[in-house]
């Protein structure tokens, strides 16, 4: 069944934020009596729906590549029942609720585009810059998660260093025959950083090609 087509919305006629508004709190009421009703959602917390999350946003991840917007349509649900299990997870044991949750990243978005919301306080900082303002880092690459895949996160360090430098190209070794793993590492650094001074995704690039690779021998069966 294909996808309902979504159009702008205009506030003079459309019941779109209503209608946001009564599936959101339908989700919520359905999660409040599966934690109190359902044994497994009895038993979880946060660290035990964590791993369940990163899951999920692989799920997601796989379904944008493919394009399948129904799929996309199911895994968005699952992610969001995801962060909204984790809000009532924290109001039960009294961290911050829901609101807090949704009025903190309004307030982060405000304050990253101070260009809309705050022009006579926007003197021309980068998205980085403001990023760091904000959290008070003393490095940009502090707010890059370790345990970003290698890939993703090369993608991210140099998309960061370039937000708070400008135009930066990385130091690399060019292509040898024999390389040991120090040198070809840094030769694929290289290679992720003339993808992004191209407008190349690397991680992008890459998923596509494991996708044509999977699609060449999948009928590749023992003998």
């Amino acid at each position: 069944m294909e996808s309902k087509k979504c159009t702008a919305y205009n506030p003079e006629t459309d019941s779109q934020p209503r209608q946001d508004t009564e599936a959101f709190a339908r989700l919520s009421a359905i999660l409040d009596t599966l934690r109190t009703e359902c044994p497994w959602d009895r038993r979880q917390t946060m660290k035990s729906l964590r791993y369940l999350t990163i899951e999920e946003v692989h799920e997601l991840s796989e379904a944008i590549v493919a394009g399948k917007a129904d799929e996309i349509k199911k895994e968005l649900g699952d992610l969001a029942m995801h962060v909204l299990f984790y809000c009532k997870l924290a109001e039960e044991a009294g961290l911050f609720s829901t609101a807090d949750v949704y009025n903190t990243i309004c307030e982060k978005l405000i304050a990253r585009h101070p260009f809309i919301y705050h022009k006579d306080q926007y003197h021309g900082e980068s998205w980085e810059q403001l990023k760091m303002r904000e959290r008070d880092h003393r490095n940009v690459l502090d707010g890059v998660p370790d345990s970003l895949p290698s890939l993703v996160k090369a993608v991210r360090m140099q998309e960061k260093v370039a937000g708070m430098s400008g135009e930066w190209k990385a130091e690399s070794g060019e292509w040898k025959e024999e390389m040991n793993e120090e040198e070809f590492g840094d030769y694929l650094f290289g290679l992720v950083d003339w993808a992004r001074r191209h407008g190349i995704n690397a991680d992008d690039a890459l998923c596509g090609a494991n996708l044509r690779f999977k699609k060449q021998h999948e009928n590749n069966k023992p003998a």
